[in-house]
């Protein structure tokens, strides 16, 4: 059984940053993707950032420039450090991982960004 804990959402003003946090914990033998995904109301679940099995980064054309995926040395925790908010980055924040080798998705319960004009 695999558990991802997240935490550092909350509420800022147009402008402002916040840092999420990531941390997978449980039966993991290869992790082929972690990151994050978010979820506004009335709208469908869309990838903000993830790493992938070689390393390598994907990113959303609206958090190129502003957001950035990084990880610690484990590869178990992942961080997404948000900047330049804008109301319409307003969503639940769901960590994200896949593991292998029978690629298994799992997720957080999502933490809640609200950002404020």
């Amino acid at each position: 059984q695999v558990t991802l804990m997240e935490s550092g959402g909350g509420r800022v003003q147009a402008g402002g940053s916040l840092r999420l946090s990531c941390t997978a914990s449980g039966s993991i033998d290869l992790i082929f993707a972690m990151g994050w995904y978010r979820q506004a109301p009335g709208k469908s679940r869309e990838l903000v950032a993830t790493f992938r099995r070689e390393g390598n980064t994907d990113y959303a054309d609206f958090a190129k420039g502003r957001f950035a995926i990084s990880r610690d040395s484990a590869k178990t925790t992942v961080y997404l450090q948000m900047n330049n908010l804008k109301p319409d980055d307003t969503a639940t924040y769901y960590c994200h991982l896949a593991v292998m080798p029978i690629i298994t998705d799992y997720w957080g319960l999502g933490t809640q960004v609200t950002v404020s004009a």
